[in-house]
């Protein structure tokens, strides 16, 4: 692992300008200046309550939402709450004036192959900013908002980036999903529109399909499984960011119904072609979801769904048009635990990478703590469009522990395990062993 040096000091760089870590087991009866630390961390939550979201976990509204929550770490910040509080008080005050609720991170990753045809390691990171901003109906019952997120996606000191390192050993998947080097990109700016209370809401703009299609309680892949396998469906062909629209209803209090277009050709680089493209083009994948949740507020971690789509044929990347169905299965246990199960069926069209998928797996949330554990188990049928009939299955299996070391900061070990790669020339399998770490501001 020749550059986890490199990953780890970054990380430490960013840690140590900014706070001084205290066992808060020690801050039991402490006086003084590390009571008063401690006392004024209890402040650094931002009450975003109020904010609406669309999508799943990784959609930019329940992202600001959950990194504004208080977090039990296993130390606190003395340096943070000294310096940070006053940027902390802004941002409450700009969200309960003006409805405007913003929020920044940086993720690094770093991932190692024990076996590959090409690079065998791969170093990235991505600077996001993201917000919420609720124009019309604020703090009513049917209420609108312009949603905003720009990310800055980069390798660092290795020849690829993390994303392209399965094609490295000829993984038909991703061992990182968001981790490339695609430079500046804008990957939101839509309209959201909620009304009766959130039990109809609507975007359009430029969206992320992967925010709401298909999606459960440990889609997320900026804080839970770095592989695809275990995020959006890898038999579904979902583009990258463009124009879109979606539309979700309740019809009871626990059945939805969620449908949109999304433009395959979407481009987050160059953002200008998106609505050229979307209205002059017409090449889109059309998706329509129907499932049961428990209850609106918690309408991920206990889910059931089935997912219809159909992508139309591409032109220029002379790929077939085809569609599919995807099953769907996580509920939460005693607020531990999270099983899962998962199902995908596509005929080929497309270009995703599997034409068959099964994923089962379970996340596990410790008491007393803000950290998870996820495993999972993936079977995929690797897509004949792709790569050609008559190849073997393919067996992918992950496992994360995502540590919340500090209030703002959290480092997650991983592991995987690729059976079969199907392009690699021989029976093999290859571990994948990575490191995340991710810095809230």
């Amino acid at each position: 692992m020749k550059h986890i040096d490199l990953i780890l000091a970054i990380a430490a760089l960013l840690l140590a300008g900014i706070c001084q870590p205290v066992f808060a087991q020690q801050a039991e009866g402490a006086v003084g200046p590390v009571q008063d630390a401690i006392a004024s961390e209890e402040q650094v939550a931002v009450d975003y309550s109020s904010v609406v979201h669309f999508g799943g976990p990784a959609s930019t509204g329940a992202q600001v939402k959950s990194d504004a929550e208080e977090k039990e770490s296993p130390f606190r910040f003395r340096g943070l709450t000294r310096y940070l509080q006053p940027y902390y008080d802004f941002k409450t005050r700009l969200n309960k004036e003006h409805g405007f609720s913003f929020g920044a991170d940086y993720n690094l990753l770093y991932q190692d192959a024990s076996k590959s045809l090409g690079e065998d390691d791969a170093a990235g990171g991505v600077f996001r900013l993201y917000a919420t901003w609720h124009l019309t109906g604020r703090g009513t019952s049917n209420n609108g908002a312009l949603v905003f997120k720009a990310e800055n996606r980069h390798r660092i000191e290795t020849a690829i980036a993390p994303q392209q390192l399965g094609s490295e050993f000829g993984y038909a998947g991703l061992t990182a999903i968001t981790y490339s080097n695609a430079g500046t990109l804008l990957t939101n700016l839509f309209w959201l529109q909620s009304f009766n209370n959130d039990r109809i809401a609507f975007v359009a703009g430029i969206v992320d399909a992967t925010d709401y299609v298909d999606v459960y309680g440990l889609v997320n892949p900026w804080t839970d499984f770095s592989n695809l396998a275990f995020s959006t469906d890898p038999t579904i062909p979902v583009p990258d960011q463009g124009g879109g629209a979606a539309i979700r209803g309740m019809l009871t209090d626990n059945l939805y119904l969620v449908g949109g277009i999304a433009d395959t050709n979407g481009d987050p680089a160059d953002p200008s072609v998106a609505f050229d493209s979307f209205f002059n083009v017409h090449e889109y994948l059309t998706h329509l979801e129907f499932g049961w949740v428990a209850s609106v507020d918690d309408r991920y971690n206990n889910n059931v769904h089935v997912t219809v789509w159909q992508a139309d044929q591409r032109t220029v990347a002379q790929t077939p048009k085809g569609k599919g169905v995807a099953l769907s299965f996580n509920r939460k246990i005693n607020e531990r635990w999270l099983p899962f199960v998962r199902l995908g069926y596509s005929d080929g069209g497309g270009s995703a990478f599997l034409d068959r998928s099964l994923s089962a797996g379970l996340g596990y949330f410790p008491a007393k703590r803000s950290d998870t554990l996820g495993v999972g188990v993936n079977w995929g049928r690797p897509s004949e469009q792709l790569y050609g009939p008559n190849q073997d299955d393919q067996f992918t299996a992950e496992m994360y522990y995502r540590f919340q070391l500090f209030q703002h900061t959290t480092v997650t070990p991983d592991i995987q395990y690729l059976k079969n790669p199907v392009l690699y020339p021989e029976k093999t399998s290859v571990w994948v062993v990575g490191l995340r770490a991710r810095i809230v501001f």
